[in-house]
């Protein structure tokens, strides 16, 4: 069975920093394309960062980049996004997904002061 199980979502000030987890398991991972998503109260899901299987190539949405950092653990089957410098509009749902859609439950990430 596949899942994603996501944590270290948090309330956080603006400024602050907070680093997610996602716990793979039920597939290769080592063998799938990794994404982070996002969805802010009464907003569509919005895609974040992209990371290929092997971690060598990233890309970013526009809004996060230069603040957020993602990567991986193959080993481990663990999925990071590091999260910097965070603004109120950084509120939402974080999820990871696979390149074929399945997505975690989720985890909150709160930024307000």
């Amino acid at each position: 069975e596949v899942q994603l199980v996501e944590s270290g979502g948090g309330l956080v000030q603006p400024g602050g920093s907070l680093r997610l987890s996602c716990a793979a398991s039920g597939f290769t991972f080592s063998s799938v394309d990794m994404y982070w998503v996002r969805q802010a109260p009464g907003k569509g899901s919005e895609w974040v960062s992209f990371i290929n299987s092997g971690g060598s190539s990233t890309t970013y949405t526009a809004s996060v980049k230069g603040r957020f950092t993602i990567s991986r653990d193959n080993a481990k089957k663990m999925l990071y996004l590091q999260m910097n410098s965070l603004k109120l509009e950084d509120t939402a749902v974080y999820r990871c997904r696979t390149s074929s859609g399945f997505r975690g439950q989720g985890t909150q990430v709160t930024v307000s002061s």
